[in-house]
């Protein structure tokens, strides 16, 4: 055994133990370094994460994940004490709308159905009447009465996406994910000419373009359940490239083809096994919200929840 491994399995162990120590639960998003998504308890998409947090029998969550997803989880889970190992892992496009200029856009349409993907901060969810995540979204818009307008923040690309797809026009917000921005259509075309017995998936946050171009547009959710019923050999994966990971623990007969090796987002990529020790033996990064703002976003994830049900 190598010095590098001895020092990892040291640094596992030390991580089990205080888990237990601390009575913590670890929540690692499908983006998540794969060396991260192997220690966690739970391993999903950030609205399924944040349900886990708040259904967990411990005292204290460990979110391996990016902010807005750690403020869901405190927002589900207020009496918990949430960790992000990385303080600065942040979202950008949840940091391209902000409350202030949601409310102006509300005053240029009142009366709209405020629409909020999940990639948001807490202060615009409070914002809006309801919630969606990548899965939902289409289930969500469509239950909102015909006729009424519907703002959708902050993704322009899942917004389209959405819009195609329920029949619906919605007023966009000019937002987008940089790392599924990256995802060019010339990617899809190469890969295809590469792999021809491949099926290609890509994600929703995706530009039109490239999810025209898909055998499937899907939430991180529906990958997991695609690849374990595809017949296909192998599979062209259009999102972070992290999800390949966690594809391969769902299907690992297949082979896996990132759509580009450029779609990784460096913020997932802050939490490291060092981090997850650190927030474990610190108790930090911890994230709260303050309850006037929580009470009010807890209101529009709980709508959401509701569709769901």
């Amino acid at each position: 055994m190598s010095a590098g491994t001895r020092a990892r399995e040291t640094l596992v162990a030390r991580i089990h133990a205080l888990r237990r120590e601390r009575h913590a639960v670890i929540l690692a998003h499908n983006y998540q370094l794969g060396e991260v998504q192997e220690i966690a308890d739970h391993v999903g998409d950030s609205l399924e994460l944040s349900r886990q947090a708040a259904a967990a029998d411990a005292e204290v969550i460990v979110f391996c994940g990016v902010h807005f997803m750690a403020e869901t989880a405190a927002i589900l889970a207020p009496r918990k004490t949430v960790l992000l190992p990385a303080p600065h892992a942040d979202c950008p496009m949840a940091r391209m709308v902000d409350a202030e200029s949601l409310r102006r856009m509300k005053r240029e349409h009142p009366g709209a159905a405020v629409v909020c993907y999940v990639n948001t901060t807490a202060e615009v969810k409070a914002e809006c009447d309801v919630c969606c995540t990548s899965a939902n979204a289409v289930q969500i818009v469509s239950r909102i009465p015909a006729g009424r307008e519907i703002l959708f923040v902050p993704d322009q690309y899942l917004g389209a996406h959405v819009a195609r797809q329920a029949g619906r026009p919605l007023i966009l917000w000019p937002g987008y994910c940089p790392t599924h921005a990256r995802i060019l259509p010339r990617h899809i075309r190469e890969r295809r000419e590469q792999f021809p017995d491949a099926e290609v998936i890509v994600h929703p946050e995706c530009r039109p373009e490239v999810t025209a171009l898909a055998d499937a547009v899907l939430s991180t959710g529906g990958m997991c359940r695609y690849v374990r019923t595809s017949k296909a050999p192998a599979i062209i994966v259009g999102t972070e490239i992290g999800m390949i990971h966690r594809l391969r623990r769902e299907a690992p007969e297949k082979r896996y083809i990132a759509a580009t090796e450029q779609a990784i987002c460096p913020n997932m990529k802050q939490i490291t096994l060092d981090e997850v020790l650190w927030a474990l033996e610190s108790l930090e990064a911890r994230i709260t919200v303050p309850a006037p703002i929580r009470e009010r976003a807890l209101a529009a994830v709980e709508r959401m929840v509701e569709v769901m049900a």
